[in-house]
Order: C-alpha cells, then sequence, then structure tokens
C-alpha cells in the first residue's frame, strides 16, 4: 500500500487491521500476525494554502448574473468561510418556508451541517459569504426545480447537484482563472486562516466538527512556519 498511497491511509487500514487480528486471537486464541509489526511512518504534508491573489482571482471567474455563476460564488465564498466538508456543503438543505427543516439562518449567518457520522454542528459565515448566497437564492427561486430540499441546484434547470458535481464546478472555476482548487484545500485555508489570526484551538475543533486534538497538527502544518515568524514579530521585537 505505501507504493501506491499515501502514508496516513496505509497508518488508517494498518490501525484497523491490527484491531481485527488483536480481536480475532482473543475470540480464536490464535497467533496475532501483527503482534510485532510496526505501523508505518506518517509524514505530514503540507497543503498550501489560498493566497489573497488567489481567492481575489476565484471571485472574479463566479462574476456575473447567470445562475450559474450566482451558484458556484456562493458555493466558494462558504467553503472559503467555514472550511466545511465537500459532502456537507453538498447535504445543506434548504426550506424558505419552514426553518425546522432549513439548515440555512442568513438572519443570524448560521448554517446546520452534519458531519460525520450525522453529528450535527452550526458554523457561522461572514457578511460576504452571506450576499453571495443571498445572491444565489434570489436566483434560485426563478429555477423549475427551487421546491427540491437541497440547496445547491444545477444549471439549465437540472436537479440537486451531488458532491462529485460541486467539486467538479470547484475544480472548472479554478482552471478557468489558472488557481489550483479542490474544496478540501478550502478546509486547510480556513484552519490556518483561524490560527494565524489568534483563534482558539477548541474553537476551531467545534468548528471543523474534529474531536480528537490531533487534527489540529495534520490541517495547522499549512503554513506552520509563516505563523511563527509573525509571533517572532509580535512577541520579541523590542524596536517599540
Amino acid at each position: 500500500m505505501l507504493g501506491r498511497y499515501s502514508g496516513a491511509y496505509a497508518s488508517i487500514q494498518f490501525r484497523a487491521l491490527r484491531q481485527f487480528f488483536k480481536w480475532r486471537a482473543s475470540e480464536d486464541e490464535s497467533p496475532d500476525p501483527m503482534a510485532r509489526l510496526r505501523a508505518p511512518k506518517v509524514t505530514v504534508t503540507a497543503v498550501p494554502v489560498f493566497t489573497s491573489g488567489e481567492l481575489s482571482e476565484l471571485e472574479r471567474a463566479c462574476q456575473g448574473r447567470s445562475f450559474a455563476e450566482r451558484r458556484d460564488a456562493a458555493i466558494i465564498a462558504v467553503f472559503t468561510a467555514t472550511g466545511i466538508r465537500l459532502s456537507e456543503l453538498a447535504a445543506i438543505r434548504y426550506h424558505p418556508g419552514d426553518p425546522a427543516r432549513s439548515d440555512l439562518d442568513l438572519h443570524a449567518r448560521e448554517i446546520r451541517i452534519r458531519g460525520k457520522g450525522g453529528k450535527a454542528r452550526t458554523v457561522k459565515i461572514g457578511h460576504q459569504a452571506a450576499r453571495s448566497l443571498d445572491r444565489y437564492l434570489r436566483a434560485r427561486t426563478r429555477h423549475t426545480q427551487a421546491w427540491r430540499p437541497q440547496l445547491w441546484l444545477g444549471a439549465g434547470n437540472r436537479g440537486p447537484l451531488t458532491a462529485t458535481g460541486i467539486y467538479q464546478i470547484v475544480a472548472r472555476r479554478g482552471r478557468q482563472c489558472g488557481v489550483k482548487v479542490y474544496p478540501h484545500r478550502f478546509r486547510h485555508h480556513f484552519s490556518h486562516t483561524w490560527l494565524d489570526r489568534g483563534g482558539a484551538e477548541r474553537d476551531l475543533m467545534e468548528l471543523n466538527g474534529w474531536t480528537s486534538p490531533q487534527m489540529l497538527t495534520r490541517y495547522g502544518a499549512s503554513a506552520r512556519g509563516a505563523r511563527a515568524r509573525r509571533s517572532y514579530d509580535r512577541i520579541m521585537d523590542d524596536s517599540t
């Protein structure tokens, strides 16, 4: 597996197999073939965060008044503002006439998210993302399938977008403006930005739906050096 996949993926499979064989050895009183095996080494790879110029290019790529442009601008704005997972964004529900069935509250600038294992949490969005969503929702009212409970609808009066469809939209907008974009990069960028601006780690865990502090190490790796150098100037600079 190490020859085909990342060390992190191989490590996950290794731990699962180790638990299985440990259980099997206990149940059947048989030898554990993994008892002396070492877990594969996991190297944390820093995902490059977006520059302000790249984000501006993405915004410009979605400028316009068409349904697709309003929708794509809203998708990218929500990804940037929240760092939520692709599956979480695709699952957002919208029902303007019934707040109990709608995950979106533009007035409070909040979105209810269903994360891994169906665990629910609420994330905030900024004013810019709220404006982009409002513009999309106004365009959405004219869509022939606006009655659908899914927030994101296809252009040309097509049905709800799947996670795969959203991935393709984001990647296409990136190619259009020469920026390498995929949904998970927004998650790394959001985590870096939160930490870079002094946000509390526990709050980041809550917003990202993490239960393990180990995720802070993985997602905080992006631009960690830049954060440390800025902290030096703030803490050690004696020019003032």
